[in-house]
């Protein structure tokens, strides 16, 4: 099985450090590992299988280097096939590969694009198709999708790359019936990157910087409400056959310390100000509501593999934040950290993965 991990987007070292931790945890027994980084350029490279230059540590982030023999993918007929080229040596078959495991964050990756290529080479991977990374990745896409179903969705306004250099006051118009205060974030990143605060009352030099910070990451821009409620996570996979997704019972991160929101450094950098609460004390009424909610938004999606659903709890019921269809996945992750508290050990949920991507169909499903 190979494991693609890097990657061009903002979270390439996310990416690696998720690699580190199933590169520690798969089952050695069962799976030959090909581990595949993608580099900032965007070049194919096969690289040790080693954990430890992965690893997220610290300040310091790790990163996909060149100096490593390039992979090919051939199209044709005989799929599986990986491709080794040395610049010393002429191509050569490094392995046949029976599934992949895509650990790719952000776009070029995460949003479909990866999945496409992997359709086309009739290679069997984890996690959702096309459609449903796509829709994933892209926060507006995936709001009209859940409205669309009849799901909760919290609201906002977007703001495109086109219409910001048209009329930046016609996008600002909205905003202000959106509440005191909204949340500022790219349309297609993750990991908190890009993602800004803004009280309203602080002027429209404030939320347009916020925009402009989001507008690095990502030209399309969501301005969203703040909800007043908790904000809890439920992991979601796929249920086998024709059942339904399975679910955890939701968990919640505890924001400490000065920090107004659960951002990129708090995530990975400075950790100490956080920490998860598996289960979250919710009532019955409330985690069964969640549940089904996450379920729900799993299937409206066309999520297959994995997810984890972001929910708001507020007082009306939960209320869909986010589909996260690559969750963080080190072991200390929200979403393996809540399938182990449902039983499942890290080991046992990659293989799990894996098994539910080799047992789906190749194609059109």
């Amino acid at each position: 099985m190979a494991i693609i991990f890097g990657g061009r987007s903002s979270e390439h070292a996310i990416s690696c450090s998720t690699a580190a931790g199933v590169l520690s945890a798969i089952d050695r027994s069962r799976f030959d590992v090909v581990p595949i980084g993608i580099a900032r350029d965007g070049s194919w490279l096969l690289l040790p299988d080693d954990p430890e230059p992965l690893r997220l540590d610290g300040a310091r982030l790790p990163e996909v280097r060149a100096g490593h023999p390039e992979v090919v993918l051939p199209f044709g007929p005989r799929t599986g096939r990986v491709l080794v080229s040395p610049a010393s040596e002429g191509a050569r078959v490094l392995n046949g590969v029976d599934v992949v495991l895509p650990l790719l964050h952000g776009p070029f990756g995460e949003d479909g694009t990866l999945q496409g290529l992997l359709e086309l080479l009739g290679l069997p991977y984890v996690g959702s198709g096309v459609l449903a990374s796509a829709a994933g990745m892209d926060k507006h896409a995936m709001k009209v999708l859940l409205a669309g179903a009849g799901l909760p969705v919290g609201p906002y306004t977007v703001i495109t790359r086109a219409g910001w250099e048209r009329d930046r006051a016609l996008c600002l118009d909205p905003i202000p019936s959106l509440g005191d205060v909204v949340f500022v974030k790219p349309s297609r990143a993750g990991s908190s990157m890009g993602v800004s605060r803004v009280v309203l009352a602080d002027g429209e030099d404030a939320l347009v910087a916020a925009i402009e910070d989001a507008r690095r990451h990502d030209p399309k821009v969501l301005v969203e409400a703040a909800i007043d409620g908790r904000e809890i996570e439920v992991a979601v996979l796929q249920g086998r056959g024709t059942d339904r997704p399975r679910t955890t019972a939701p968990g919640e991160i505890v924001v400490g310390g000065d920090r107004a929101f659960y951002d990129f450094e708090a995530k990975y950098i400075d950790t100490s100000s956080t920490s998860l609460r598996i289960p979250a004390v919710v009532s019955d009424e409330d985690e069964a509501a969640a549940r089904a909610l996450a379920a729900d938004a799993f299937d409206a999606l066309g999520c297959e593999g994995l997810a984890r659903v972001d929910l708001f709890l507020a007082g009306s019921g939960p209320i869909v934040n986010e589909v996260n269809t690559m969750p963080g996945f080190t072991p200390f992750s929200m979403f393996p950290q809540l399938w182990q508290h449902e039983g499942l050990t890290y080991p046992e949920l990659i293989t799990e993965l894996l098994e539910l991507a080799l047992e789906r169909p190749v194609g059109l499903r």
